[in-house]
């Protein structure tokens, strides 16, 4: 049985049926038109009569650059200035799907391809309802009228500024044909663009959700059992009750809250609690016997495959020589810099809900279920992200909140702790890569098998069923090379603990595996990494040409200065082609990562600022992985609780990143997540060529080095 990813989310119950509530945007229709703007003639743009041009942006803003890039689409079909696109985020609305997920979702990197056509359709829609308008008034022929720069123009001199035409044009049959900019034409779309989000972020008038306030509200802090799923058996709050600013106890499903005048005085009277805890089955878990168990599952549970050719195992009999190799990816931690955080007010039966989200209908539908309520009874307005990474499209926060203000009858924000954040957290699961390949007596690879034994995040998040391909499991499992006879596979096993789509989801477990063994597969030939992979690409252009580019600009083969080594890697990841170049050294079994030398190959772009940044992003993003993330279990309970013992990468830990764009007319890539999952293969092929020792357990640290 397969599926694809939309039809997982679409066909969900979270997302689906009466909870697509229309409700939500008619609400902010409403208050839209009180202030003066016309819904012009779709749910993307608003034209006030002052000439704002308002777009309303379905996803959310969490550092990737959207309230950029989408702005950008818009007006480059309704013909205007950047500066005169203003952006406001969506409700909740069945018209705000993306189209590539099912579901009103922000996250695997689908913004830009996703609103690639509908957002230039929709400013192409307006603009011609303009002219149409225009054409109306002036009684001339529509064909005789352009529109530039927020005007349509006349002959004569004649002009009407949008603003003016927007009611008329909002009562026009909306065009079912239009036509769109010729990419040759473009005038903002391509062009390197400084964000419009950065002034308001710089001088903190930018809305987080932790800076949200409504009248009268009070804080919460939220103590849950250590054991992530356990349950309050009792619990005691003398203490908490008598000190300075309680307002309140409650109890929830996931805990209890402390509710008080401050944050700080929740939170220290939080620690007086004596919770007695029901810690449920997660207990019994260890890392130690999550890694046991997914070993027993790679040769027992079914195997699911992802993609066959050839004979393997004939040819792996004929081959002159042969390999394996196993690859362990640890649980990782999302660890948005902005602590989880919400804020809900229930009152009168109805629920507000404000703060940052990556999965606004997910969160109407789920809080409705908590409460009792319809979808329709709330109002959910989406704040600034402080870092997302997939943690964001979880519930859990949002649905705690909105219990507690109903518990106490007050507007209630919650904010975790780091430590909260860090050992309640829905992980990047643990992995197993086992791998095999064959070689000819050349040395050139006849056989390839892989098999990912993994769980996932998919079954618990949207009910896939047992025994179903999950394709976020499979991202990257099948790499680009020219290998006659090859055999891919996926196991679904579930190790018990609660896991999430982290920054990148499966690529990084994949791709890790597959550029670290097609290295194992070029040194047991005694062939060049790079020289190795180019042999085996002639099929394959955009990744010959993303890794040549890499390797021409790192260097590849020159001399370097003296204990330092390259490693190479590539992968495909939401239709964008990358190749990548690590250059590091190791003293004491601690490495060092100089430079990084990224190609990518994304098709067309919106904003090339926003695409370098968000390599340079990913790199950092996927380097704390690499060399410090890991998440680990004992009895249930996680060990890291913050950034001492759960290090991000430093800034003098930050290598120099050079990134090349490809210019190309191909279809849009995603670019927010590929980066994350190559730093780490182009590392640790870099450390064997330092050491002679190959990694095969993330992290790149001292003690698995040691190890090898």
């Amino acid at each position: 049985m397969t599926t694809s990813r939309r039809d997982f989310l679409k066909t969900s119950a979270i997302v689906s049926g009466g909870l697509l509530m229309e409700l939500g945007l008619s609400g902010v229709l409403n208050q839209a038109q009180a202030a003066g703007t016309v819904h012009t003639p779709n749910a993307w743009v608003h034209i006030a009569d002052n000439n704002t041009i308002t777009l309303i942006s379905a996803r959310s803003e969490m550092g990737q650059g959207v309230y950029t890039s989408m702005p950008m689409l818009i007006a480059e079909e309704l013909h205007v200035k950047l500066s005169q696109i203003k952006v406001a985020i969506a409700p909740p609305g069945e018209v705000y799907i993306n189209s590539l997920l099912g579901g009103q979702l922000t996250g695997g990197s689908t913004s830009v391809r996703e609103g690639w056509e509908k957002l230039r359709i929709g400013g192409a829609q307006v603009r011609m309802m303009l002219i149409s308008a225009a054409a109306a008034q002036w009684k001339l022929d529509a064909a005789t009228l352009k529109a530039e720069d927020g005007v349509v123009i006349g002959p004569g001199g004649l002009k009407a500024t949008y603003g003016s035409l927007a009611a008329a044009a909002a009562k026009l049959p909306v065009p079912k044909d239009v036509v769109l900019r010729d990419p040759k034409d473009f005038k903002i779309v391509g062009k390197a663009t400084k964000r419009l989000d950065t002034p308001g972020k710089v001088n903190g008038t930018t809305e987080f959700g932790i800076d949200v306030k409504l009248p009268g509200m009070v804080y919460a802090s939220l103590e849950q059992c250590p054991v992530i799923g356990g349950t309050v058996k009792s619990y005691d709050a003398t203490k908490a009750r008598a000190m300075p600013g309680v307002i309140d106890v409650v109890q929830i499903p996931d805990g209890v809250a402390v509710v008080a005048n401050s944050y700080w005085r929740a939170k220290k009277a939080r620690e007086t609690l004596n919770v007695v805890w029901d810690e449920g089955p997660v207990s019994a878990i260890s890392t130690d016997s999550m890694l046991a168990g997914i070993r027993v599952a790679a040769t027992k549970n079914k195997v699911l495959p992802i993609k066959a050719s050839g004979d393997v195992s004939a040819a792996m009999k004929d081959a002159k020589k042969t390999l394996t190799a196993e690859y362990i990816s640890p649980l990782q931690a999302h660890a948005t810099l902005e602590p989880m955080n919400f804020t809900a007010d229930f009152k009168d039966g109805k629920c507000l809900l404000i703060g940052p989200t990556q999965f606004q209908q997910g969160a109407q539908g789920a809080v409705a279920g908590a409460l009792g309520i319809k979808p329709e009874q709330i109002e959910l307005r989406t704040t600034f992200l402080g870092g997302g990474f997939g943690r964001r499209l979880e519930l859990d926060v949002i649905v705690q909140a909105a219990q507690i203000s109903k518990a106490v009858g007050k507007p209630v924000k919650l904010l975790w702790t780091r430590e909260d954040d860090t050992r309640h957290d829905f992980y990047r699961p643990m992995a197993l890569n086992q791998l095999a390949g064959g070689l000819d007596a050349n040395g050139k690879p006849v056989a390839l098998s892989f098999k990912l034994t993994a769980q996932s995040v998919t079954q618990r998040a949207f009910g896939l069923p047992k025994d179903t391909m999950d394709p976020f499991m499979i991202e990257a499992a099948v790499a680009p090379y020219d290998i006659a006879n090859q055999q891919h596979d996926l196991v679904i096993h579930d190790s018990g603990l609660r896991v999430g789509y982290w920054r990148s989801v499966s690529h990084a477990l994949n791709a890790f595996a597959n550029e670290s063994f097609i290295d194992e597969m070029a040194t047991a030939a005694g062939k060049d990494p790079y020289a190795y992979r180019m042999d085996l690409l002639a099929k394959q252009p955009r990744f010959a040409n993303v890794l040549k580019m890499a390797a021409d600009k790192a260097g590849w083969g020159k001399p370097l200065a003296a204990g330092r080594t390259r490693g190479i890697a590539l992968m495909e990841g939401y239709d964008t082609y990358m190749a990548m170049v690590a250059e590091i050294s190791v003293k004491n079994n601690v490495v060092r990562v100089h430079r990084v030398v990224a190609a990518a190959d994304l098709g067309r772009m919106v904003n090339p600022d926003t695409v370098e940044a968000q390599i340079q992003s990913s790199i950092m993003f996927g380097l704390t992985a690499t060399l410090h993330g890991k998440i680990t279990l004992e009895k249930g309970r996680v060990q890291q609780g913050n950034f001492n013992d759960y290090p991000m990468l430093r800034m003098n830990e930050a290598p120099k990143v050079d990134v090349l764009l490809v210019q190309s007319t191909e279809k849009p890539g995603g670019i927010g997540e590929p980066a994350t999952a190559l730093i780490g293969p182009a590392v640790a092929n870099a450390l064997f060529a330092a050491t002679g020792k190959r990694v095969r357990q993330l992290p790149l640290s001292a003690g698995n080095i040691a190890a090898a």
